[in-house]
């Protein structure tokens, strides 16, 4: 009799287990999506930059020649075009100040002269983030501003430079970091692989342009 019953409660056990599993159903796992980083290298894009400028000169044939540095700003477009892992064309247009400062014996004589900068670059993605930049430079002047200071007068100049028999080539080198897919920050040294004129008689001394620029640049899609 107690083995009957005993056997029983056990069917009576395994019926409810089963009825309970038939009507709540199997439970379901619930995976959270895996996210997955895309690479957004193959991806053109178009922006604007602007920054500071850092200019100073070179003499071409004067070692003894030195000048000091002044103030200035870059700004304008920029595209960049994928080419090759890790390789990509990086063309922009700038307006650049340009110039220098010169101390005299009868005061200072500071020269700022306006470019439009046409940058051919190659960036070299040497880690994700991290940027190496480097290529030619087309320059265009545009205008030039003479200021002569000797302690109580000051005197200044403007001229409009003739662009059909003057546009020069400098040679570009620096790094950029993204702060973001569209944002990032960028350091750069520019100098003139040609010197300003080309007249052996002119009175402005022969020189090449030598600048640092440092900017931000925002990029979309």
């Amino acid at each position: 009799m107690k083995k009957i019953l005993f056997a029983a409660i056990c069917l009576l056990i395994a019926g409810s287990v089963s009825a309970q599993t038939y009507y709540y159903g199997p439970r379901r796992v619930h995976r959270r999506p895996v996210k997955r980083q895309t690479d957004d290298f193959y991806t053109p894009r178009v922006g604007i930059e602007g920054g500071l400028s850092i200019a100073n000169t070179v003499s071409s044939y004067n070692q003894n020649y030195s000048t000091n540095t002044i103030l200035g700003f870059n700004a304008g477009i920029v595209a960049e075009i994928p080419l090759i892992y890790p390789l990509s064309f990086q063309p922009e247009v700038l307006f650049s100040q340009k110039g220098y400062e010169a101390n005299t014996i009868d005061g200072t004589f500071t020269q700022r002269n306006n470019y439009i900068d046409v940058p051919l670059l190659a960036k070299f993605r040497l880690v994700r983030g991290f940027n190496f930049l480097v290529g030619p430079q087309l320059n265009f002047p545009v205008s030039s501003t003479n200021t002569f200071n000797n302690g109580f007068n000051v005197s200044s100049e403007t001229s409009y430079t003739d662009n059909s028999n003057k546009s020069y080539v400098a040679g570009v080198v620096g790094f950029s970091i993204d702060l973001n897919p569209n944002v990032d920050i960028h350091a750069r040294y520019i100098i003139d692989l040609q010197s300003n004129t080309q007249d052996a008689n002119s009175p402005i001394p022969d020189y090449r342009n030598q600048v640092w620029q440092f900017g931000l640049g925002i990029k979309f899609q």
